[in-house]
């Protein structure tokens, strides 16, 4: 908790132990220091596969997943489940298929569809085979308009297979990007979308009898295999495939274990929407699913306006034992749960661990969590989170302690050695591990570059220490190296910290915010608004975006933000000289936004910069000034 909240100082916290309180630091060379948790990483499985056999095997008939059925009307209805049994057996009969057509490494499964059950399974499949896949961002296919960064999945990977869960809304990206000689493997061939182009039905590969031939794939597979890519979402850069190996994952499920030994305890249940093209959603939380034994129910929601009510209607009917989500989504709920009491009781019942990823979760909305677990609970429910990244895992840092603040990231998980290296006045920390990537696909340049001399791997995140004094608190987050920049004066500008700043400040009208001003005089700001300034202008629906954040009452509340920043600005590097409401959202083709819904400041920049430019000489309308003397 952090000193501006309003709470009490010496709450309870609903129990949760905490697998890793202590680290060993030693001393390098030139300022460089080496951080590792004082406890080994334990023995872990060979393969991912072996959990799921385990539990198909002592579990066969827990429920393994579960999505709602699709009505006919597009409404969702009653929970279709799947088996830990029946999902071995599909995986055999999947994975059977994959090998009667010689999928390999070089020939993979390229996979374009959102969370369901068809997509588990193919996944499941290829990874019993020895096949790897690729889940792609459902966005390169449905959102964008010129489909460059699917035509660049497809040659990095240049697969043999490619699934799409449904004709109608990947058809037109398949036409434009998948070639002739590729097979294309549907769920349904209701619409002609894909027609008059031959395509394999789901139900083909799943029905495919599987033999000893699969068995045999499945235990030649092992530390060393991959099991699948994953994409960076790419700034000013096209995206890298990320290299995942059963080592890779395996690994990093231990480590989350002994880090969080919650998921062990007993049987988890999660609900989630997190897309699993992402590394948060497709490798933390699937992974931990099969790891432990746990069931994940898919959530069809997702923190947007239009799509929230989906996620509100699950957590009210299923109680989670441990839930996740990023701040956003966990903003819709605090909201939420004011006013919903069977919102509450289902959410609040059994959790043991919420915990937050991606962005920086703004204290008000901290506050309103604890408020309202601490009325209907009488304790708190511990609010975790760390730092990982897609080459890590993800899972790498993680906090010690209940008293966690904004920007915290703790210590590093079992068997993850960091390396603190100074640079350009921060400290970037670095990886090496089990749980670290190999390398990017078909990328040996860029995985070169992205490993120091002693193999560590860069990750251009800045960290400090919580307590210069108390090592053993960890690491809070300062930003990414690449996103700091210097004024025209050589001052520098650390990006992370006033950005978290204008975000809490700003909550909970601010969604996110990108700062300017490379070069010049002043750090101008580019603040994304969310959905609750339509409220605050008082405009009805019908009202356009522009119009609501050009009215009288948005812009004085602005107006005040950037006043209130200014008086506790400590310099130029931290006052934000002008700002500009931006209507126009991030977007997903120019790399500007991730699927998780964080922003990408470089790119957002580089796109944007004759308004950047207008925003700095003054022509820009609608800038804001602060009315405060400096």
């Amino acid at each position: 908790m952090s000193p501006t909240s309003t709470l009490s100082p010496t709450p309870t916290y609903r129990p949760l132990v905490f697998g890793v309180t202590r680290v060993e630091l030693r001393e390098g060379q030139h300022g460089t220091q080496y951080l590792s948790a004082d406890q080994p990483l334990g023995n872990y499985a060979q393969r991912i596969t072996d959990r799921l056999v385990h539990w198909a095997q002592h579990a066969p008939d827990r429920s393994f997943m579960a999505r709602r059925k699709k009505n006919g009307d597009g409404s969702s209805g009653d929970w279709q489940h799947i088996s830990y049994a029946q999902a071995l057996s599909s995986a055999r009969n999947i994975g059977q298929a994959l090998l009667d057509r010689g999928l390999n490494a070089d020939r993979p499964v390229a996979i374009l569809s959102e969370n369901d059950l068809e997509h588990a399974l193919l996944a499941l499949g290829c990874i019993y085979a020895g096949v790897p896949y690729c889940p792609v961002s459902p966005a390169y296919s449905t959102v964008s308009q010129d489909y460059d960064k699917l035509r660049h999945v497809l040659a990095t990977l240049t697969p043999g297979l490619v699934f799409a869960s449904d004709a109608g809304r990947y058809g037109k990206a398949i036409a434009a990007t998948v070639g002739a000689d590729v097979e294309v493997a549907i769920k349904s061939i209701a619409d002609d979308a894909l027609l008059p182009r031959a395509s394999t039905r789901f139900d083909q590969l799943v029905s495919t009898p599987a033999t000893a031939t699969v068995d045999a794939a499945m235990q030649a597979t092992g530390p060393d295999t991959i099991v699948k890519f994953l994409f960076t979402s790419g700034s000013t850069k096209l995206p890298k495939a990320v290299i995942n190996t059963q080592r890779m994952w395996c690994a990093n499920q231990q480590q989350m274990r002994q880090s969080m030994p919650v998921l062990a305890e007993e049987p988890l249940v999660l609900i989630d929407w997190l897309p699993w093209n992402h590394t948060f959603g497709g490798n933390h939380n699937v992974g931990m699913t099969i790891y432990n034994g746990g069931t994940l129910y898919i959530d069809d929601g997702k923190p947007t306006p239009a799509l929230m009510g989906e996620t509100l209607r699950n957590l009210r009917e299923i109680a989670p034992t441990v839930y996740f989500n990023v701040p956003t989504g966990f903003e819709a709920i605090a909201t939420a749960m004011k006013t919903d009491a069977q919102l509450r009781k289902s959410l609040l019942s059994r959790v043991k661990m919420f915990f937050y990823a991606g962005a920086a979760l703004a204290q008000p909305v901290w506050d309103s969590l604890h408020q309202t677990q601490q009325a209907e609970v009488g304790e708190r429910i511990v609010m975790g989170t760390g730092l990982g990244m897609t080459e890590s895992g993800p899972f790498g840092i993680f906090v010690t302690s209940p008293d966690v603040k904004a920007g915290d990231l703790g210590v590093p998980t079992p068997g993850l050695e960091l390396k603190l290296v100074p640079v350009d006045g921060k400290i970037e920390v670095r990886y090496r591990g089990p749980n670290i990537t190999p390398g990017y696909w078909r990328a040996p340049e860029a995985t070169q570059e992205s490993l120091d001399d002693e193999g560590f791997f860069c990750t251009g995140d800045a960290v400090a220490w919580i307590d210069r004094n108390d090592i053993h608190k960890g690491l809070k987050f300062d930003g990414r190296i690449a996103e700091d920049f210097k004024l025209a004066t050589g001052t520098f500008v650390s990006v992370g910290p006033l950005r978290a700043k204008i975000i809490a400040a700003g909550a909970p009208y601010v969604q996110d915010a990108v700062l300017t001003g490379i070069n010049l005089n002043e750090v101008g700001a580019l603040i994304f608004p969310t959905a609750a300034c339509r409220t605050l202008s008082g405009l009805g629906a019908e009202a356009s975006l522009q119009a609501v954040l050009e009215s009288a009452p948005v812009q004085a509340r602005f107006q005040q933000l950037v006043n209130d920043l200014a008086k506790t600005a400590t310099g130029s590097a931290s006052r934000i000289a002008r700002a500009h409401l931006m209507a126009e959202p991030p977007s997903i083709d120019k790399g500007e936004v991730t699927d998780k819904g964080s922003i990408n400041q470089r790119a957002v920049l580089k796109h944007r910069e004759a308004l950047v430019s207008a925003l700095h000489d003054g022509t820009l309308p609608f800038t804001i000034l602060p009315k405060v003397t400096p």
